[in-house]
């Protein structure tokens, strides 16, 4: 269990490197193909920025010929080159062997802490400069405070990387009502009945197949997207990762607090009653999506501005599917809530090497920032996103062999959301998704550790990382491993860094607080 969960393959890695070289080598033959402002390219005032993103969805990178990108150069003067990892490789680890072969993209969206490992090794350019000067949108549209989380985050007090902002609860528990209307019982109020809702999902057949296939509540590997079961404890995690919020009067790391050793103690008991998915520390994002879209999971935590494509896959084997948002379930001696992060994280910089093209990847940005282009960011290219439906436009469903739509904007309030649904969500799903926002604004919570820099980590990457964290979890909760084995998690934790990484996060809070 342990190889497979957690053992890193020579040959995998191998294999991945070898093909991000190859993918780089491809990169820099098609540049070299296509200069800029060289003469060389089919409009000479046209500047190409070539923007990193990973976990892409379903569909293909658009090129220089996509409609979509057309439309963007032609009021940018921008061509948005939209790159990827290749299949099969892990970005954070892409991502570091671009930084070392010294061939980063122009503008890129930082993961796994890659923004600190730029900014400790002067390779992330300033913005506070740039953005007023071309990125105006950017800048005022961001809330002052979420400036002042970025400048937190390096010891210089310089902005080096734009912001995620999103002032809305973006995660949420979510239950089928269908399912619980078949098996006759109400909304859960307590752990207590949500467990006795999970055992009738796996014994009476809420789907209707006469298998016995329902899996009551489920997550994915690394026990990620099952945060409503940690929730209830008063346990701040995000997909998965505990975060740090205030325990006992101080910011602490949520994984070894009390909530979440009675958490891992209630989840171990789903699991070993068959009411927890038992392939969950084995599910990839795609297999438990599919799990979820073919109608077989009762319960999980997902993103509910994503439910559209999800119910429409339901709708084909389950016509009368419907679901909403499920309220924190109580525990008695827990303040249960749903994690909420509004600002701070990192979500675009500019690597300092393509300081030339920085005005360039900013205008391009801004474009994305401008309400004035609302309307385009959400719709696109009509044949390609959207069609038009008795005179209104309707989103495309995602396909493989369609171009994705380019965006770059991650800054949501309550009013974006709201246009959001209403322009983007069919009348038949409105209501439905407005209500689980509804039901999730009432149990969200903001933490303490909303901005946390990823500095703090600095010379522990494991802790950073939550491999400790997710090996114990992992395995005491199927049942490899007594639950005594926490306290030892704990320890482990604190020894091996955890002490010296609090006090830096708690240092931190109390910079911020001021």
């Amino acid at each position: 269990m342990k190889k497979r969960l957690f053992g890193k393959k020579g040959a995998i890695t191998a294999a991945v490197s070898l093909l991000a070289v190859t993918v780089l080598a491809g990169c820099a033959q098609t540049s070299d193909k296509t200069p800029v402002a060289e003469g060389g390219a089919q409009n000479d005032k046209l500047v190409q920025v070539k923007v990193f993103k990973s976990h892409m969805g379903v569909g293909t990178i658009p090129d220089a010929n996509n409609a979509h990108v057309k439309y963007v150069a032609e009021k940018t003067g921008v061509e948005y080159q939209l790159t990827t990892t290749p299949p099969g490789s892990e970005p954070t680890e892409f991502l570091n062997l671009m930084i070392a072969s010294n061939d980063l993209p122009d503008i890129l969206r930082p993961i796994g802490g890659i923004e600190q490992t730029l900014i400790k090794q002067g390779g992330a350019l300033p913005l506070e400069d740039l953005l007023p000067k071309y990125a105006p949108n950017v800048w005022k549209n961001i809330p002052k405070e979420a400036w002042d989380v970025v400048r937190s985050a390096s010891s210089d007090g310089h902005i080096y990387y734009v912001p995620k902002v999103f002032l809305v609860p973006e995660r949420a528990p979510m239950i089928r009502k269908d399912w619980l209307d078949k098996v006759g019982l109400p909304m859960p109020k307590t752990a207590a009945d949500y467990k006795e809702v999970l055992k009738a999902f796996r014994d009476k057949d809420p789907n209707g197949n006469g298998l016995k296939d329902e899996l009551p509540t489920s997550g994915r590997e690394f026990g990620k997207w099952m945060d409503h079961l940690f929730g209830m404890y008063g346990v701040a995690m995000w997909e998965g990762s505990p975060e740090w919020d205030l325990y006992d009067g101080k910011i602490q790391y949520a994984g070894v607090t009390p909530n979440m050793k009675a958490a891992i103690g209630y989840i171990r008991e789903l699991y070993a009653e068959k009411l927890l998915d038992n392939e969950t520390f084995l599910n990839k994002g795609d297999v438990w999506q599919a799990k979820i879209n073919n109608n077989l999971v009762g319960s999980w935590y997902h993103l509910p501005a994503s439910v559209r494509d999800r119910y429409t896959a339901m709708l084909k084997g389950a016509p009368d599917a419907y679901i909403v948002g499920m309220p924190v379930p109580k525990v008695d001696g827990f303040q249960g809530f749903v994690t909420m992060k509004t600002m701070g994280e990192p979500e675009w910089i500019i690597p300092a090497a393509a300081k030339n093209k920085a005005e360039a990847s900013l205008k391009l940005l801004d474009f994305f920032y401008d309400t004035s282009n609302d309307e385009f960011i959400r719709f696109g290219i009509e044949g390609l996103q959207h069609q038009v439906v008795n005179g209104k436009k309707v989103l495309l469903p995602p396909e493989d062999s369609r171009p994705l739509a380019l965006g770059m904007r991650n800054l949501t309030t309550k009013e974006d959301m709201d246009i959001r649904i209403k322009e983007t969500i069919p009348e038949n799903m409105q209501k439905m998704v407005q209500d689980i926002f509804t039901v999730n604004t009432a149990d969200a919570r903001r933490i303490a550790g909303d901005g946390l820099p990823n500095t703090v980590y600095e010379g522990f990457p494991d802790i950073q990382s939550h491999k400790l964290f997710q090996e114990y979890l992992t395995k005491i909760v199927i049942g490899e491993w007594p639950m005594a084995k926490f306290d030892e998690f704990v320890d482990r934790w604190n020894k091996s860094g955890g002490d010296k990484v609090t006090q830096r996060a708690q240092e931190w809070y109390a910079k911020v607080k001021k």
